[in-house]
């Protein structure tokens, strides 16, 4: 029997040799080893399937944009393990709008952040330990259906092609959406929660004096309003002792260019830094600023896109698993592919027993109605509140309703309340505030 689990790794190393992957033919290809595309290779594996899990990246530390909080229950829920956690938290910190600054204190720990790029490394180890493969440094091109095969053009760093064959492919590429393609746009109002909503987020990671990181220790920071960031929001997490992670996310409206955030990044550090001096060479005498990551994020609210094409399938933020009240991606990308595993596993079971034809597909046709289900009728307006929230706060006006919101919030929420609303989108104590928000006026 394999091991239940094997320590993370630095994501370096786990490549099999590249020219003898065409020569095989793979019963599921994943493309993207994020947290969706990681976990489903690890079920597979799991399963006994012969699994090609690929990511563009030779390092799986690089690029590990995701401020990667969570509550704690759903570490327990998907079996990661404590070397994995960053830190835990039990409290909340609202920074803004103006000065303002309002706290809530959990009894018992709420949640943890996770280290991003030690769970993409984890669950590639963990692929390799149930038989799977891993590759690195493959980046997908397209792909293209022969028969009951798929065949997959992939782009090597030294400017090689390889086609890989396979029974499936699965597009875990996030965003990008390398493969399953954008949902093509829906001109009518009444339809824009089907059009893809875009953002773009910025994470630097800081290394503080350890004075500086009790400061910030055991709770997750916002920083909301106009005056923090226009049209989105900042946080500060702490991570292990010495280590913070400062960002910003900022939704782009409809017909507009992203804004750069690089000027807005180095305002917030010198805000809620003001004692430090980026880049001393001394971490104890001010603040080094060791990493720089960003990206995009774009995900629809209705979340109605297509979620198959053939035999291609999308996966995680592919399929607008990135919810946009709290920027959360992974649990909800995990939840995916927990929901994705058996439906594919039914349908390469039939598969080898010769049912072809519309017996195939029979399982995967649930796989959207299923992962709505699983997400909870909450998912649209919450999303529909993210929307008109962070878009509002480019004024004043955005501002004072925000601060209405948060003085409530203040006088009758406990912490638990705000990991409720936070995590899971349990909005209903605002009652017929929410209305609009509910039926799409706003």
């Amino acid at each position: 029997m394999r091991p239940e689990s094997v320590a993370p790794d630095r994501g370096q190393a786990l490549s099999r040799p590249k020219p003898e992957l065409s020569e095989q033919l793979w019963d599921v290809l994943v493309v993207g080893a994020g947290p969706a595309g990681g976990d489903l290779a690890t079920q597979l594996a799991r399963a006994g399937q012969k699994v090609l899990l690929i990511d563009q990246l030779p390092d799986l530390r690089q690029a590990a944009f995701s401020s990667a909080a969570m509550p704690l229950e759903a570490l327990q829920r998907f079996g990661l393990p404590a070397e994995l956690v960053g830190h835990r938290w039990r409290s909340w910190q609202l920074i803004g709008p103006g000065h303002a600054r309002r706290h809530w204190r959990g009894e018992r720990p709420l949640g943890v952040v996770l280290d991003f790029g030690a769970l993409r490394g984890w669950q590639a180890q963990q692929t390799l330990a149930w038989g799977g493969q891993v590759s690195l440094g493959l980046r997908a091109q397209g792909c293209q259906a022969q028969g009951h095969e798929m065949l997959t053009t992939v782009l090597q760093r030294d400017g090689g092609r390889l086609r890989l064959r396979s029974r499936w492919v699965v597009d875990a590429t996030g965003q990008a959406r390398s493969l399953i393609g954008d949902p093509l746009p829906d001109p009518l109002p009444a339809h824009r929660d089907h059009n893809l909503i875009r953002a773009v987020g910025v994470e630097w990671l800081l290394q503080v004096p350890i004075q500086t990181w009790d400061h910030w220790a055991g709770k997750l920071s916002f920083c909301l309003g106009s005056d923090w960031v226009p049209q989105g929001y900042g946080w500060v997490f702490p991570m292990q002792p010495g280590l913070l992670k400062l960002g910003a996310c900022r939704i782009t409206p409809e017909g507009s260019a992203p804004v750069p955030l690089a000027p807005l990044m180095q305002e917030l550090y010198r805000r809620l830094f003001p004692q430090a001096t980026e880049d001393c060479r001394d971490p104890y005498q001010g603040i080094r600023v060791l990493d720089r990551h960003g990206g995009l994020v774009r995900s629809s609210i209705s979340r109605r896109e297509p979620h198959q094409r053939g035999r291609l399938i999308g996966l995680g933020d592919a399929v607008s698993t990135a919810n946009l009240l709290g920027g959360e991606g992974i649990r909800h990308a995990l939840t995916a592919s927990r929901e994705l595993a058996p439906l594919l596993l039914q349908t390469l079971d039939l598969e080898r027993r010769g049912q072809h034809g519309r017996h195939l597909d029979g399982p995967l046709q649930r796989y959207p109605k299923l992962l709505r289900r699983t997400l909870g009728w909450r998912w649209v307006p919450s999303g529909r509140i993210a929307r008109r929230t962070w878009l509002s706060l480019a004024s004043p006006r955005g501002d004072r309703r925000l601060q209405a919101v948060l003085a409530g919030l203040e006088r009758g929420a406990s912490a638990e309340d705000l990991s409720a609303l936070l995590f899971d989108y349990r909005f209903e104590r605002f009652g017929l505030k929410l209305v609009p928000y509910l039926l799409g006026w706003r």
